[in-house]
């Protein structure tokens, strides 16, 4: 199948927070109760039709655990956004993520569209929890950012468990993609992205 939209996201934030299993809900890949931690990272890929535009989504899946912050550098580059995680139910979580945010800075410089993903709402069953991160905290950590670096971004509450929003946040951060690159690329067929992918 031939293409001329070409993206690359990588899936950012602690161990444990689900962005394996979203990004596994995005891919139709099914949900898996046990946790089991990505070793360095992975990698997925999807063709997808997104109204009437062919658009070849690349996802990085970037391990959380800070043994692996070598690693991770090299997998930033040529991001064109960026998909931060932190769990409801782990305040510890939200708390790093602006260091999530700084390490990516640091490795592209200034940040492509973000999504801000408060993951495992389905979990949530009060706000009244101190250790439960509200929705409130959520909003303001965003508009912070956003007003902070001018950088667009978006903030959904996700259930990876659910499917709660997965698509939908997807599909927002492709179309911001699109408006953030000013003429989409040559027409690619799947033949010549294949001898691409072999020389890199």
């Amino acid at each position: 199948m031939e293409y001329n939209w070409q993206f690359k996201t990588v899936l950012i934030g602690d161990g444990a927070v689900g962005k394996t299993s979203i990004r596994r809900n995005y891919m139709k890949e099914g949900f898996k109760t046990t946790h089991i931690p990505t070793i360095g990272v992975d990698f997925a890929k999807k063709l997808i039709n997104f109204y009437g535009e062919i658009v070849r989504f690349v996802i990085w899946d970037l391990a959380g655990q800070h043994s692996f912050e070598r690693v991770r550098g090299h997998y930033y580059q040529g991001a064109q956004s960026i998909v931060l995680v932190y769990s409801v139910m782990d305040r510890e979580s939200f708390d790093n993520a602006s260091k999530w945010l700084v390490e990516a800075y640091r490795h592209l410089g200034k940040l492509p569209p973000t999504a801000i993903l408060a993951n495992k709402v389905d979990l949530r069953q009060s706000d009244s929890d101190e250790d439960i991160v509200t929705t409130m905290e959520g909003l303001e950590f965003v508009d912070y950012f956003k007003r902070k670096l001018a950088i667009p971004a978006i903030f959904r509450e996700t259930s990876a468990l659910t499917g709660y929003n997965i698509n939908e946040t997807f599909n927002e951060l492709i179309r911001m993609m699109m408006r953030n690159t000013e003429d989409p690329p040559p027409l690619v067929t799947r033949q010549e992205s294949q001898t691409q992918e072999e020389t890199e």
